[in-house]
C-alpha cells in the first residue's frame, strides 16, 4: 500500500505504515477480497484524496465518514462520485447551500468534486475503504488511526487550514486540531435527515473563502463545471 501514496504524504505518513495497526488493516483488506466480497473505491484509489490534494497544497479539509456503498460511487474522495453516477442527496443538498452562499453558483451535471480537491481542499473519509453495499463495514479496522494521524500531521505542521466539520462524527475530530492555530466551521451534516436543523444558511463556502483571504491565500473556486 505504501507505494501508493503521493510524495510528501508519504514523508509525513511513511511511518504510519510500519506500524501493527497497518499491517493488520493490510491483512484484513488481504482476507476481505479472498473472501469474494467486492470492495469500493477499487485499490488504486484508497488514497486518492491524498493523492490528488499533496500535503504540501492542503488549505481546507472537509471531513467524511466513510464511502459510498453503491456501485460506481466511491472514488476516494469524501461526498464526491464519479461522473456518470447520480449525485447522492447529501451532495445534492451541498449544491442547494452553494446556490445560495456563492453568488452565481450553477448547479452541477454531476458529483465528481476532483476539481475542489485540485485546488486544495482535502476530501477525507475517515475511513478509507468498505464492502459494497454495506456502510461502516471496514470501521474500526485501522483506517481511522490513518486518517487521524494524516489530521494530525496538517494541524501540527501547518496553519491557518480551514476544517469544515459536518456532523457529530466530524466534529469529534476537533479533539485533535490545534483550534489556536486553523479554523473549524461546523453545522449539522447535509444529509436529508438533519439538513433542516442548522445546514441551510451556515455558508460554509463564503466563510471558508472570507477566511482564507485572510489568511492570504487564493480562495476556492466552487463551481464545479
Amino acid at each position: 500500500m505504501a507505494g501508493e501514496l503521493e510524495a510528501s504524504w508519504m514523508r509525513v505518513l511513511g511511518p504510519e505504515f510500519e506500524k501493527p495497526y497497518m499491517v493488520e488493516l493490510k491483512n484484513f483488506l488481504k482476507q476481505e477480497k479472498a473472501a469474494g466480497y467486492t470492495i469500493y473505491p477499487k485499490g488504486s484509489e484508497y488514497f486518492n484524496a491524498f493523492n490528488t490534494t499533496p500535503f504540501d497544497d492542503v488549505k481546507v479539509v472537509i471531513i467524511g465518514q466513510d464511502p459510498y456503498p453503491g456501485v460506481g460511487q466511491a472514488h476516494g474522495l469524501s461526498f464526491s462520485v464519479q461522473k456518470g453516477v447520480a449525485i447522492p442527496r447529501s451532495l445534492n443538498n451541498i449544491y442547494k447551500e452553494l446556490a445560495t452562499d456563492i453568488p452565481g453558483f450553477k448547479m452541477p451535471s454531476h458529483g465528481n468534486l476532483s476539481k475542489w480537491a485540485e485546488q486544495g481542499v482535502l476530501l477525507l473519509n475517515a475511513t478509507l475503504t468498505l464492502r459494497a453495499g454495506e456502510s461502516n463495514s471496514h470501521s474500526k479496522k485501522g483506517w481511522e488511526k490513518f486518517t487521524d494521524a494524516a489530521i494530525k500531521k496538517l494541524s501540527d505542521e501547518k496553519t491557518g487550514i480551514v476544517f469544515i466539520l459536518w456532523g457529530a462524527y466530524a466534529q469529534s475530530k476537533v479533539a485533535i486540531i490545534d483550534t489556536s492555530k486553523h479554523h473549524i466551521l461546523k453545522s449539522v451534516h447535509p444529509s436529508p435527515l438533519s439538513v433542516e436543523r442548522g445546514f441551510w444558511g451556515s455558508k460554509p463556502f463564503s466563510k471558508t473563502n472570507e477566511l482564507l483571504i485572510k489568511e492570504g491565500k487564493t480562495p476556492i473556486d466552487w463551481q464545479i463545471d
